[in-house]
């Protein structure tokens, strides 16, 4: 499972030209998820995620998480993340797990996190949907966490 991470003054959402969603200050979260991950990656990453220090402390040096500052989490499903453009031009995305898994298991995340920084502190995208993304970074700031079963397959390749 992976997880790109870009730290946010704010960002939203819109599906068919609508605001579904948005936060202020706080994380943008595209979740991949890959062929072979389980439940386990999905809270092992949120906590990982909720617990990343990516936001300044008062000596301007990045020492505190989401929820150290109290902020938000987006988290917009993504499984362009396992694209492979290793050969030719146009990606692969053999890696990803099929959309009924992956919904299932993005869920599982989703959930994790609310549990971690709060119900009312984490929105997401739709699932399976269009999406218009729409953010400021703050930084910029952009990191990639990778679950443990993610990282174990990487290295054995």
């Amino acid at each position: 499972m992976r997880a790109l991470i870009q730290r946010v003054r704010q960002c939203s959402v819109r599906i068919h030209g609508e605001i579904h969603s948005s936060i202020r200050q706080g994380i943008l979260i595209f979740l991949g998820v890959k062929s072979g991950d389980s439940p386990a990656d999905a809270a092992y990453l949120a906590e990982r995620c909720a617990a990343l220090r990516i936001f300044d402390d008062g000596g301007g040096k990045m020492n505190l998480s989401v929820r150290d500052v109290q902020g938000s989490a987006m988290i917009v499903s993504q499984f362009t993340l396992y694209g492979d453009a290793r050969k030719g031009n146009r990606p692969s995305y053999t890696q990803a797990a099929t959309p009924d898994v992956a919904e299932r298991l993005y869920d599982g995340f989703v959930d994790e996190l609310r549990r971690l920084l709060g119900k009312e502190r984490v929105t997401t995208g739709v699932f399976r949907e269009m999406m218009d993304v729409e953010l400021v970074n703050d930084g910029p700031v952009t990191v990639m966490l990778e679950s443990k079963n993610s990282t174990q397959a990487a290295l054995s390749t």
